[in-house]
């Protein structure tokens, strides 16, 4: 069986997603990432399944491929990734909860915090997010579709804005790998 025309048709429709996607948006992202490291701030970040996978895969990126070596380090911490965490809040008190609880353990003054959701609707990145903006910390969101509430929520976003979740989680793995390597 021949798959050459749906592979084409992903491939167009990721291309068309990027082209479209804010520079400037972009150009944020990085600076505030950028601005944490020489202002030696953390960065924490969060998102389910593929999300949480995709701020693994930028944690690793940032912890040891922009900082081993260097003198002015990243401090990254995904709240995604402790599972003992994650479980004993989600089993003790809510799903909701498992990353503001996390949040409010680890945020400083200063500190960035970028979620990830797909749909932009994910409560437990919602309410980490609500709860860095209460204490003025700066916020961003990687969402797709239309961003929802995570993009009105977050200070900052870069919103991929497809309707399709494969798409949108392709998109922030680019804005990861593109951070590196910018920052490199």
């Amino acid at each position: 069986m021949d798959h050459t025309k749906n592979i084409n048709n992903y491939f167009d429709v990721l291309n068309k997603v990027l082209s479209k996607i804010c520079r400037s948006e972009i150009n944020k992202f990085i600076e505030l990432v950028d601005q944490v490291r020489s202002q030696n701030k953390k960065i924490l970040i969060c998102g389910n399944g593929g999300s949480g996978a995709t701020a693994s895969h930028i944690v690793c990126d940032l912890n040891k491929g922009l900082s081993y070596g260097k003198e002015k380090k990243f401090q990254v911490i995904n709240l995604s990734d402790n599972m003992a965490t994650v479980l004993a809040y989600g089993n003790d008190t809510s799903f909701d909860d498992i990353f503001v609880e996390q949040t409010k353990n680890f945020l400083d003054h200063g500190d960035l915090f970028i979620g990830i959701s797909s749909s932009g609707n994910s409560n437990n990145v919602l309410k980490a997010i609500e709860y860095a903006n209460s204490k003025g910390n700066t916020t961003l969101g990687l969402t797709g579709y239309n961003g929802g509430k995570l993009k009105e929520l977050s200070k900052y976003s870069v919103n991929a804005n497809i309707d399709d979740t494969q798409i949108s989680e392709d998109v922030h793995m680019i804005l990861g790998h593109l951070l590196y390597k910018v920052l490199s």
